[in-house]
This record gives structure tokens, C-alpha cells and sequence, in this order.
């Protein structure tokens, strides 16, 4: 819940913080998250446990499947691709006027993470729709890990922008030709 809220903070930012648009986001993540987990909750069958062929083993089954599952996955996926629209209409517009490198930058790993986790939720809806319920997990939690390994390699690579950045700005204002030794004395 906290990369996809972070991210559209993020592209509330390529906006400059435009309240209202910040409200509508904000709004329309609310209500999707809150749809989401009424349906996780209400699709949720208490699972029947059965023997299985081998003598003495007894597993845990989802009885039947459920096709409302695809359902979160369909809200998150809109949820992307509007979040991607609003990136991309903005990095149109100022395509000219903002040529810093880290606009650049927030505007590629916006489009990036969007497109990752627009890919994996349409992935999960045809999972859940066409496969049996076990298979449905993997992909979820597959989905998961690479949106938060995505998450943590770009916060990374801003961290070390910066990072960059400050070195380059302290050999910027003290040249080493202009340096004087100090005399030590003891």
C-alpha cells in the first residue's frame, strides 16, 4: 500500500502540487483500496480441510474458485494506468521547459514502475480468471517483490543522484588550485 501511494505522490509532485488533482488521486486510491479489501474480505470462504491420498497427510483447499478475486487487480490496474496518463501528459507538456536531470529521471522510473505494475495486474486478472486459485498466489506475491525490489533500485539510484550531485558541488566551490598549504607548527 505505501509504494503505489508514494509513487502517486510523486506524480502529484510532477504537477507541482496541484491540490486538486492531489485530492483526486488521493480520493480515487482511498476508495479503490477500500473496494479492494471489501471484496478480499466478502470473497474469503473459510477453507475446507481434506485428507489427502497419501495416508496421514491433511491440507488445507480452497473448495471452489472464486472469479470476483480478479476484481482488486482490475482497480489497481486502472488505478496505473490513469496514475501513467497523468505522468506522461505532464512530461509531454514540459518536455521542453524542464530539462534537468532530475525531472528526467522521476518522470522515467514514474512511467517504468507504472508500466511494471500495469503488466502484473493485468497478469493476475488472467491468472485468477483462467488458472485454478493455487496458481493465483504466486503471481500476487511475484508481483509483490518485484514492484518493491523496482521501488527500492529507484529510490536508490535518487539517493546516489544526490549524492552525486553534492560532491560535485563541493569540488565546484573549493578549486584545489586556489588552496594554500598550512604551515604546522609545533
Amino acid at each position: 500500500l505505501i509504494r503505489p501511494a508514494y509513487f502517486a505522490l510523486r506524480t502529484c509532485a510532477l504537477w507541482n502540487n496541484d491540490r486538486i488533482l492531489l485530492t483526486a488521486v488521493l480520493s480515487t486510491f482511498l476508495t479503490f483500496i477500500g473496494a479492494s479489501m471489501g471484496i478480499a474480505f466478502t470473497t474469503t470462504a473459510p477453507a475446507a480441510y481434506a485428507v489427502s491420498a497419501i495416508p496421514g497427510i491433511t491440507g488445507c483447499y480452497q473448495s471452489s474458485t472464486n472469479f470476483r478475486l480478479f476484481i482488486p487487480f482490475i482497480l489497481l490496474s486502472a488505478f496505473e494506468l490513469g496514475l501513467m496518463t497523468l505522468t506522461l501528459i505532464r512530461a509531454i507538456q514540459d518536455w521542453r521547459t524542464n530539462p534537468g536531470r532530475l525531472y528526467v529521471v522521476l518522470v522515467q522510473h514514474n512511467i517504468f514502475y507504472y508500466t511494471c505494475g500495469f503488466l502484473l495486474s493485468v497478469a493476475n486478472i488472467f491468472t485468477s480468471l483462467l488458472l485454478h486459485y493455487s496458481y493465483h498466489g504466486i503471481l500476487d506475491d511475484f508481483q509483490f517483490v518485484i514492484l518493491a525490489i523496482l521501488a527500492t533500485h529507484m529510490h536508490r539510484h535518487l539517493w546516489q543522484m544526490k549524492r552525486q550531485t553534492c560532491r560535485s558541488d563541493a569540488s565546484m566551490q573549493i578549486p584545489l588550485s586556489e588552496m594554500t598549504p598550512v604551515e604546522y607548527t609545533a
